[in-house]
């Protein structure tokens, strides 16, 4: 889509922290900054990505953050949102900011810590392609490779609605969201042909800034549109955090699912690498930097920073050490890792 009408501006969202890949991700170091997989870190496969396929690359991030984003992305802007809020008031900021910079543009939303494979840039140019010639807000659905129970899914609707006077792109109109599943009703969702959402958006400025001015984000929206910059601060810290998906898309009512076949993996916590890092003939992963020795040891997921791990007579563990902290917890548990950061948080020592 870069060099033609209307202007593809990528919004990269990258103020999270990822918790739940504690201990390599801390306060200070969030996961987008973090290379797990050797090479280029999250946040600069993202940013090379959207070069790709937009005009402009905005890197929204929070104010602690800024200086390690200009640093892993100095060709991109960095744009500091007020406070952190989730997605929701975050994208609003950031397609405000847009809507007012340019008077023709789509917005294509990417978070900074996902790991995807071939064949982005042609999905995004088509869900890019309907967000422009339908004005609908577009979401990307991957197609399942699994029942995972870690995604949201979207359903769509039975019928293909591309506009042949318009765009050649398939789409659909979204029937509904649905929440991360348990198993069954995961295992149910990828038989009926639902897509795991990605998180992944494209959007006309308008018909965002339309579909947004409703609680819980009406009142962020006024402050943006005439608010002085205190106003603007004090409306982002009142404001709840809120997912986009909640705030916005699943109350909308032109929402498109554009489907992509992409590998895709969001890597949210530490058993998410058996999926894709090489594992030896043991099931054993290890990460770049990390170095195993190995006895009766099984199935195990061991990320380190320049460390030498020894396993003995164990299975199903994610291991990991990086700086002075070290974290054993089963994969089945990885999840929970999150539930640990909260305490740690609470103590100060996150």
């Amino acid at each position: 889509m870069a060099g033609t009408d209307p202007t593809a501006v990528a919004v990269v969202l990258a103020g999270g922290t990822g918790s739940r890949l504690y201990p390599a991700s801390r306060s200070d170091r969030p996961k987008q900054f973090l290379s797990l997989l050797g090479g280029e870190s999250f946040l600069e496969r993202t940013v090379s990505r959207a070069r790709a396929v937009a005009d402009a690359v905005i890197v929204l991030t929070r104010e602690s953050y800024a200086e390690g984003v200009a640093e892993r992305a100095p060709d991109a802007e960095v744009l500091v949102e007020p406070a952190g809020r989730d997605t929701g008031p975050a994208l609003l900021y950031a397609t405000h900011r847009i809507d007012r910079r340019y008077d023709d543009a789509v917005v294509v939303a990417l978070p900074s810590d996902h790991l995807i494979g071939e064949g982005f840039a042609p999905a995004i140019r088509r869900g890019a392609e309907v967000a422009a010639a339908t004005d609908r807000l577009v979401t990307f659905g991957v197609e399942p490779t699994r029942p995972a129970t870690g995604y949201g899914y979207i359903e769509a609707a039975e019928t293909a609605a591309g506009e042949s006077d318009a765009t050649d792109a398939e789409w659909y109109p979204v029937a509904s969201f649905h929440e991360k599943p348990d198993v069954d009703t995961a295992e149910s969702y990828v038989a009926d042909g639902h897509y795991w959402n990605a998180g992944l958006f494209a959007w006309r400025p308008e018909a965002f800034l339309a579909a947004a001015d409703t609680q819980p984000l009406a009142p962020l929206l006024d402050a943006l549109r005439s608010g002085t910059e205190a106003e603007i601060r004090a409306a982002f810290e009142s404001v709840e955090a809120v997912s986009v998906d909640y705030a916005v898309l699943e109350s909308a009512a032109d929402v498109a699912v554009v489907p992509a076949s992409f590998p895709w993996d969001d890597v949210g916590s530490w058993d998410a690498l058996d999926r894709v890092l090489d594992a030896d003939a043991d099931g054993n992963a290890t990460t770049e930097n990390a170095t195993l020795r190995a006895l009766d040891a099984a199935d195990n997921v061991v990320a380190a920073a320049d460390a030498q791990v020894s396993l003995v007579g164990v299975s199903g563990l994610a291991v990991v050490v990086w700086d002075d902290r070290v974290l054993v917890v089963p994969k089945e548990r990885a999840q929970d890792v999150k539930r640990l950061v909260r305490r740690l948080q609470d103590r100060g020592e996150f």
